[in-house]
């Protein structure tokens, strides 16, 4: 399978969502820019802040849409097009309720799982064949819908907050796999680093 070209990480524009749990993915693409020590530059006509950085010898784009979230796949799609990098080559990192806090996880292809910013991807697209990091928030709780807006967009408490941070790392860790195309050996990887 060919390597990655895109990385891009979901989240709220804005101070009042920084440290929101919704914004996992832009903790994500942040790091990994802190990493590489990649400056992130804004570009209107991608509707996002982009660096371009280079991940074990393989030159990868970086993106944080500045839509808001459920707008997303305007600024993936743009990107895409401009750059000229297939779907397949993206790995879109975003927060995700059906992991706990502390545990990450790569996918290829799926639906949206209900997470606004992929699913604008997957309505723009038409498909979902691309690679995702799929970083743990947690869920408020059974049968507690009402409160899942509430969560997502509010603050993680400090062991939560330290948790995904760790997941964070973990994934930053295997990514050079994952960019080099070896995902089956960075899924492994990640999925019994706990």
């Amino acid at each position: 399978m060919a390597g990655l070209r895109l990385i891009v990480g979901l989240g709220n524009p804005g101070a009042e969502h920084l440290r929101s749990r919704h914004n996992a993915g832009f903790w994500f693409i942040d790091s990994l820019a802190m990493r590489l020590g990649a400056g992130f530059t804004a570009e209107g006509k991608l509707f996002g802040a982009v660096a371009q950085a280079t991940i074990d010898g393989q030159p990868v784009r970086l993106l944080k849409p500045t839509t808001f979230m459920n707008l997303s796949g305007k600024s993936i799609t743009a990107a895409l097009r401009f750059w000229k990098i297939e779907p397949e080559e993206m790995l879109v990192a975003h927060d995700d309720l059906d992991l706990a806090p502390g545990v990450a996880r790569l996918k290829f292809d799926g639906g949206h799982g209900g997470q606004n910013g992929l699913r604008d991807t997957l309505r723009l697209l038409g498909h979902g064949r691309f690679h995702r990091l799929r970083i743990g928030i947690g869920h408020p709780g059974p049968g507690r819908q009402e409160l899942v807006v509430p969560w997502v967009l509010g603050r993680p408490s400090g062991s939560d907050e330290a948790l995904i941070l760790d997941a964070i790392g973990d994934a930053l860790d295997v990514l050079p796999l994952a960019v080099a195309g070896d995902f089956n050996e960075a899924m492994k990887r990640l999925h019994t680093s706990k």
